[in-house]
């Protein structure tokens, strides 16, 4: 294991964890580190245009209580070096690369939107790699309504710009009273680090990963049925990214795959319902 991990952890929340780096190849990724060291640790993959500070410090510090949790940002991203791959081909190469030079044989993955894409295509290029598979918010390749990402946040971004509001409060919640509550309060908790933030997203690397999206959502099918690991599928019933139906056509694809779906709930919600999802995470995990 890389021994920065070992000597400059001493955070006990996500808002506290030290920004550390590993240089994969010649780029440098950064990453933070939480929780119990040992075991398998669980790989945290974020969503179109997420850097470190995107994660939810509440499903980060749930899973911490028990597993040793590992949040990255992709090529290009924040402060990670080099530029964002255009394919989720790319995106899942590095992030195999970037655990076996943190020199972890085994790992879990938690995939939320593009995070699941790349989750998914990690399974499958290196089985033996994945232990288990948390899948959030996302769909397969070739999936409904994928290839539309763009077409459909553009107009809610300028929205966001018109009312003074973060997009993903449009994005990521439905608009009634409990989904314009949990937009507010997941929006908060984004805050709560104050200090050694993380680098916005560049223009040019939205623009890049937008691209590897619209490409994921156009290729072919791929076989789920390969996937023979655990697997638990969690969205909300109203998602308008990546419609709800492709977490259901997952769960039917992927063998034994668990599903969850939150009513009154969108592409984020497991940050809307983070209370009841940690627990379900923690124990599927830990099974």
């Amino acid at each position: 294991m890389n021994t920065s991990v070992r000597y400059l952890r001493s955070a006990t929340c996500y808002a506290e964890a030290p920004n550390l780096w590993i240089n994969v190849g010649e780029t440098p990724f950064a990453y933070r580190d939480l929780g119990p060291q040992g075991g398998v640790p669980v790989i945290l993959l974020n969503h179109w245009g997420a850097v470190l500070d995107n994660f939810d410090p509440r499903i980060v510090d749930g899973l911490a209580t028990r597993q040793h949790v590992i949040a990255t940002n992709y090529r290009g991203i924040g402060a990670s070096g080099g530029a964002a791959p255009l394919t989720i081909d790319e995106m899942a190469r590095d992030t195999i690369a970037l655990i076996r030079t943190l020199g972890f044989k085994k790992v879990d993955l938690l995939g939320f939107s593009l995070g699941g894409f790349v989750a998914q295509d990690i399974t499958l290029k290196a089985p033996d790699l994945v232990r288990k598979l948390i899948l959030a918010g996302t769909g397969p390749a070739g999936g409904k309504g994928i290839e539309k990402v763009g077409a459909v946040s553009w107009p809610v971004m300028i929205k966001g710009l018109l009312t003074l509001r973060d997009p993903k409060a449009y994005l990521f919640f439905t608009s009634t009273a409990n989904g314009r509550q949990a937009a507010k309060a997941f929006l908060d908790r984004l805050k709560e680090r104050k200090a050694g933030r993380d680098k916005g997203p560049t223009p040019r690397a939205l623009l890049r990963q937008l691209k590897a999206i619209k490409a994921w959502g156009r290729q072919a099918p791929q076989d789920l049925g390969r996937i023979t690991i655990p697997v638990l599928i969690a969205n909300g019933d109203d998602d308008i990214m990546v419609p709800t139906v492709n977490s259901a056509d997952m769960a039917q694809r992927i063998p034994g795959a668990e599903l969850i779906v939150y009513k009154d709930a969108g592409h984020g919600g497991i940050f809307q319902n983070y209370a009841d999802f940690v627990p379900k995470a923690l124990s599927f995990l830990g099974a």
